[in-house]
């Protein structure tokens, strides 16, 4: 195992290096660093262009250092506008213009980890509680490994991979909150209908009626915000605060999945003690923590609302970042985004 994590570094030492050759978004640079003459230099290592079109571009850009007016935040602009402009993450403006939206990105994120690693962590034990593979005690360590790997194996291939795909295909079509609305609430009603009849799934000849809904609960996660929670953030905040707030975002979804994978393990273990696993304290049973995910789900639903569609926006629109400048007649570089 240890070497296994060795290996696991090397992606993560080349993407560093990579990362440190990249220059940083003229985006960013232009609108949260205020530095239109690096801005201008990004330009000419990013665009792929014909020399006219490159240097017209580059043009405008070198041309707000002549004209700090058009700037967000530039000195000729008034004290109040200053105060609007420069308002920092942790300010009662950021609060008021992108609080809930912090709220809603990482709370949808938080709240999906607790029930898609609960759910994707303990797959073995929920099969073997409904009868689909055998107690571990009656097999193998061979025949477990590959029965435990076909079992993941078909809900990947049904629900997870089949998931992802129609998000591809339908997220810039109906939307991200669209979708991520979708899937939470899908969530839920697999969830409640696997935890209403739990008995009914536990029968032998019912187990593979459970892990199509199973799988169904995965299909919708991945249709749904396993893909639209780490995409929202990246779109919804302003420039000098995106990678920031997508960070915030990312760690509480971390938080959540440490929650449900210890969660879960506790919560699923039989009520009476003589049946839960060695070691383990009486839990609430399968099908009690399939209603306690289920809730979990109804809270993502419920918090989606606070996030707004990015869909079909440009991102200063939809970061408010047009609204700090709409004093600007004209800006070379927000021309250029949008």
């Amino acid at each position: 195992w240890r070497i296994v994590l060795m290996f696991g570094a090397l992606p993560i030492a080349f993407t560093y290096y990579w990362r440190m050759k990249m220059p940083e978004t003229p985006h960013y640079t232009a609108l949260g660093a205020m530095n239109a003459g690096k801005a201008s230099e990004d330009f000419s290592k990013l665009l792929v262009m014909n020399n006219n079109n490159s240097n017209n571009i580059i043009e405008q850009v070198q041309a707000v250092d002549q004209r700090n007016d058009v700037v967000c935040g530039a000195a000729d602009h008034d004290d109040d506008d200053k105060k609007g402009i420069s308002f920092g993450l942790f300010s009662k403006m950021f609060a008021r213009r992108h609080g809930l939206h912090l709220l809603g990105t990482a709370s949808t994120w938080l709240l999906l980890d607790v029930s898609y690693f609960s759910q994707n962590l303990f797959q073995k034990e929920i099969f073997t509680a409904v009868g689909w593979l055998p107690a571990a005690h009656t097999m193998g360590a061979l025949d477990e490994l590959f029965n435990f790997a076909r079992a993941q194996t078909l809900v990947a291939l049904c629900g997870l991979i089949l998931g992802y795909w129609v998000t591809v295909i339908l997220i810039d079509l109906i939307g991200r909150v669209t979708i991520q609305l979708i899937g939470f609430f899908f969530m839920t009603v697999f969830m409640f209908a696997l935890a209403i009849p739990y008995h009914h799934w536990t029968q032998k000849h019912n187990s593979t009626g459970f892990v199509v809904m199973y799988a169904l609960t995965f299909f919708f996660a991945n249709f749904g915000p396993n893909s639209t929670t780490f995409i929202v953030p990246a779109e919804i905040f302003p420039a000098r605060f995106r990678s920031t707030c997508h960070g915030i975002s990312a760690a509480a979804g971390k938080a959540g999945a440490v929650i449900g994978a210890f969660g879960f393990l506790y919560a699923a273990q039989d009520q009476d003690k003589s049946k839960a696993n060695p070691g383990y304290p009486a839990g609430i049973g399968i099908k009690n923590t399939l209603f306690l995910l289920a809730a979990v789900n109804v809270l993502g639903l419920l918090f989606t609302f606070l996030v707004p569609e990015p869909n079909g926006r440009s991102l200063e629109e939809i970061s408010g970042e047009i609204e700090e400048c709409e004093s600007n007649k004209s800006n070379p570089i927000t021309d250029q985004f949008n």
